[in-house]
């Protein structure tokens, strides 16, 4: 069978192909190893830089062409390195390979090539790789992705501010909202998850096979090899790596940043499936209706449909990237003694778990697109629900000291088919002031909505 989109083992790679493009050269193998010649080339020019006798200064020629490495690293090269790996069976010792049989016609770079890798151990390539991919993926293509329901969320909730809607506590009907409120909640709670997302700290290490620099400072036993470590990670790019130094750690990064972000990551995945559900609710009560698209199927048999599938693949897609999100974060902090390699292939599964959020945010916001209020069906929700009326007045009533109110007013609602003139029947023998009756009489099961309408407009 040769490969192709309906022959892909994950669907990722197959039927949602082209909504990864963004995030496939990030987060491939073909990413893994273009940031690996990355890391392995600035330590080289770095190197060059620190004022060892054996190793001078490299050519202004020279260092353009090492970052061209870099920069033009293209599909063909990912080849050539797997080629070199099936001699090798080591993916690291590749990359330096490749690396060196670019200095063959360079006479400056071939006297300096046993600089490539100098002191390095595979993890010092491969934890800064894996950081400068986490990077890319969540500025690039995960925060936008999210940044975009985000944007629309809040328009909704802008939109639909003063547009009042019946609550569901427990399902059954309860003190009356806005549709726009009910947006802002969310809005609310996606933005603190994305900023907690946004703010953590990508960590790397360059340190050696067990953390102390060892090999480092057998070389040069006076050099500040730490110092070193920490301006080639801290340095931006392209002449450092623009991450944040990890000082201590065993061969290994000890992972601990990439496990609070895949929970941060994780959480604003659960807040989008609390909020799928609901959505998913509202249209199924005619709250929102779906815009028609030309040719588009709901039922293979009922022809009526028009289901809220991209809510429900959403919703099954962010349940997925939880799944694995939630084994990286548990997995990769946990390693035996100064090493053991049960993180090398869940790590090589981390453009999967960031794959299924970010498929999952793009079917949200073509969902969210989608949807038109239908204030009608909203409207007559509410005006058949005069019930929901009981907890202002009784709160009425407590205010000027009637007898009981709570109670009073459990006895009169509680199971009973609620009407207008029910209501206001019972307002009307109320003995309050006239001015606060006159309010109550006032008052629809539309028009309670507290501050509903200002906190969905100030969001």
């Amino acid at each position: 069978m040769t490969f192709s989109s309906i022959s892909a083992l994950s669907p990722l790679d197959g039927r949602y192909a082209a909504k990864l493009s963004q995030l496939r050269p990030l987060m491939s193998e073909q990413g893994y190893m273009h940031r690996r010649v990355q890391v392995e080339v600035v330590w080289f020019i770095k190197l060059s830089d620190a004022g060892f006798g054996e190793f001078k200064p490299l050519t202004p020629g020279a260092r353009t062409y090492l970052l061209g490495l870099t920069k033009n690293f293209s599909e063909a090269d990912g080849e050539a390195i797997k080629a070199i790996e099936k001699t090798t069976n080591h993916d690291v010792k590749a990359v330096e390979y490749w690396i060196k049989s670019k200095f063959e016609a360079r006479p400056e770079l071939l006297a300096a090539q046993e600089f490539v890798h100098f002191a390095c151990t595979s993890e010092d390539i491969n934890n800064t790789s894996h950081a400068l991919q986490l990077k890319s993926a969540r500025d690039l293509v995960l925060l936008p992705a999210l940044d975009a329901v985000i944007a629309k969320l809040r328009a909704m909730a802008h939109a639909f501010a003063a547009v009042p809607m019946l609550s569901r506590t427990h399902g059954q009907t309860a003190s009356p909202t806005t549709v726009g409120k009910e947006v802002a909640n969310v809005v609310v709670r996606l933005a603190a998850a994305r900023d907690k997302i946004a703010g953590i700290k990508i960590m790397a290490k360059m340190n050696g096979a067990v953390g102390n620099y060892n090999a480092h400072l057998s070389a040069w036993p006076n050099f500040d090899w730490e110092a070193f470590s920490r301006s080639v990670i801290e340095t931006p790019e392209p002449l450092g790596l623009g991450l944040t130094f990890q000082p201590y750690s065993i061969q290994i990064e000890p992972h601990d940043y990439m496990a609070e972000l895949f929970d941060a990551i994780a959480r604003a995945d659960t807040i989008l499936i609390d909020w799928a559900r609901d959505v998913w609710g509202y249209v199924s009560l005619g709250y929102f209706k779906q815009r028609l698209k030309d040719g588009e199927v709901g039922s293979s048999t009922m022809p009526h449909k028009v289901n809220p599938i991209d809510f429900e693949n959403a919703e099954g897609n962010l349940g997925l990237a939880n799944a694995l999100l939630k084994h990286l974060s548990e997995k990769l902090p946990i390693s035996r003694w100064q090493r053991d390699l049960t993180d090398s292939t869940v790590l090589r599964n981390m453009g999967v778990a960031i794959g299924y959020a970010v498929l999952a945010y793009q079917s949200l916001l073509t969902g969210l697109n989608k949807l038109e209020i239908n204030e009608d069906a909203i409207a007559a929700d509410l005006d058949a629900s005069w019930e929901v009326l009981a907890e202002p007045i009784q709160t009425v009533m407590r205010r000027f000291g009637l007898p009981q109110p709570y109670e009073q007013l459990k006895k009169f609602t509680r199971g009973e088919a609620m009407t207008r003139e029910l209501m206001q029947g019972f307002i009307a023998g109320l003995a309050i002031p006239e001015a606060e009756k006159a309010r109550l009489l006032a008052m629809t099961p539309g028009s309670y909505t507290g501050m509903a309408a200002e906190l969905a407009k100030r969001v």
